[in-house]
């Protein structure tokens, strides 16, 4: 049962747990019990919202930044990553295999503001070798909702 409670609330947070009883065959005080349980072992960590920014007159600019470090003794990638992490501009850091070790997700009024993290705050880093910095010009598709309306043909159906 858990494993399918966590997938329909990481699909919609804001399900009852009426509808959650009902989906899962359960009752709702187990239900809600298993949520708390859920949350208190951290595996719920929070509810977000996702919200298309594109849609608003917001300036937000994201930026995926791959990050070359050279691991800590003793520590791995785990202490640089931390201290990664704890910058507020920074939204995700993911431990990566391949021709980087490390994917630094950065959110930022403008391309210039991302720039001056990057040069300011994270290259400096001791441990940080190398950034390569690419920004999103556009999302179609993120933590799983398709963010763009389906376009509809809407060519006429000529017959002979």
């Amino acid at each position: 049962m858990r494993e399918e409670l966590l997938e329909i609330i990481e699909k919609n947070s804001k399900i009852t747990a009426t509808d959650l009883s009902i989906m899962l065959g359960k009752n709702e005080q187990d239900i809600i019990k298993e949520v708390s349980s859920l949350e208190n072992e951290k595996i719920i960590c929070g509810y977000n919202t996702l919200i298309n920014w594109d849609k608003v007159d917001a300036d937000k600019v994201t930026a995926l930044i791959e990050v070359r470090v050279t691991p800590q003794r003793g520590e791995g990638f785990d202490k640089i990553a931390e201290r990664i992490y704890r910058f507020k501009e920074v939204k995700s850091v993911y431990l990566m295999s391949g021709g980087f070790d490390l994917t630094v997700i950065i959110e930022g009024k403008t391309m210039k503001e991302v720039a001056l993290f990057v040069g300011q705050k994270l290259a400096p880093l001791e441990a940080v070798l190398s950034t390569a910095t690419h920004f999103v010009l556009k999302k179609y598709k993120e933590h799983g909702i398709i963010l763009e309306d389906e376009k509809k043909d809407e060519r006429m159906v000529v017959t002979p």
